[in-house]
Parts: C-alpha cells; structure tokens; sequence
C-alpha cells in the first residue's frame, strides 16, 4: 500500500483552524462553524472530519475517512493493473541491406508491433555512405511499407551518421 498515491488530509484533531466551512457527506454546505462544534457534530455521526481546502475559514467535509482511503486505492490499483507499458525495440538496417534480410527485420517489426511496442529504425552510415543519406531514407520508407499494421510516428530524421524512424501500432477504437 506504500506505493500508492494518496494524498494524506488533515483529519479530525489533525486540523488546527479555529473556523471552518463543513460540507455534509452528500455535498451540503452546513456552515461555518468552530472546530469544537465540527468535531462534536462529526462524531455524532459516526464519521471524520477531513480538510480538503484552505482558505479563509478552511472547508472541511463529513466523510467515513478509512472508507475513502479504502476506495482510492483499489481504484489505483485497477488503474495500475489495466495500463500498458509501450517499450521501444529497436532494427537496426544498413543502406546495402538486401531483399530477404529486409522481409526477415520487416516480420519481426511486425511481431514487436503486434504486441503493441513500438519500432525504431536505425540506419548508421559509414564513410562513403555519408554522402549519399538519400539512399538511407529509401530503405527506411521500403521497411515502412513492409511494417504492417504501424503508422509512421516519427519521420526519418539523421542526426551526424545516424538515420532514425520510429514506428507506432495502429490505434484500435
């Protein structure tokens, strides 16, 4: 439970104002009312008085604090367990990279997309290769095309020797 977040409230003699503002449990304002008065009402009926906001008199509300607590991090953990985390693979071609090796790079593109991660492409270019970055982006926009299933994120960019794209999967509604 530590690793939830959950922001810790003043409650009941935790709260130092004088006045406060003391909303009911279904939302009603109840009035401004001093914190003897706040506290006596609150344990009268069985429930907390929580801080929720400064200011001048600070607003309190009635609530069951633990049930509260309970609530929020069942909903954090659900939250937690329903999320993907997207990670990044990473093909590495070259500019003389021939057909077949192509296709094999391109199925495996496509197996990382299929379960949801996304794709770089890189290209580094050596010597000579340098003065011909065009042939670079052809390879590039080839292995796109043979991606199936993934949408352009990031267009070929170079950066000194290095050429990179980044694929995404398509987003399904």
């Amino acid at each position: 439970m530590e690793d939830c977040i959950i922001k810790d409230y003043l409650i009941n003699e935790q709260i130092a104002d004088r006045e406060v503002r003391v909303i009911a449990e279904d939302g009603k304002t109840l009035g401004i009312m001093t914190i003897d008065q706040a506290l006596s009402y609150a344990a009268g009926l069985n429930l907390d008085l929580v801080k929720v906001g400064e200011g001048s008199p600070a607003t309190c509300k009635l609530m069951d604090y633990a049930k509260y607590r309970y609530d929020t991090i069942k909903k954090e953990k659900e939250a937690r367990k329903n999320q993907k985390i997207i990670k990044v693979k990473e093909v590495q071609l070259s500019i003389g990279i021939e057909l077949g090796d192509l296709r094999t790079k391109a199925k495996k593109a496509n197996e990382f997309v299929a379960d949801g991660d996304k794709v770089q492409v890189v290209i580094r270019l050596r010597g000579r290769q340098n003065k011909r970055p065009e042939l670079g982006l052809k390879v590039m926009s080839d292995f796109a095309a043979m991606v199936e299933g993934a949408v352009i994120e990031q267009g070929p960019s170079q950066e000194g020797n290095t050429q990179r794209m980044v694929l995404a999967p398509i987003k399904k509604k």
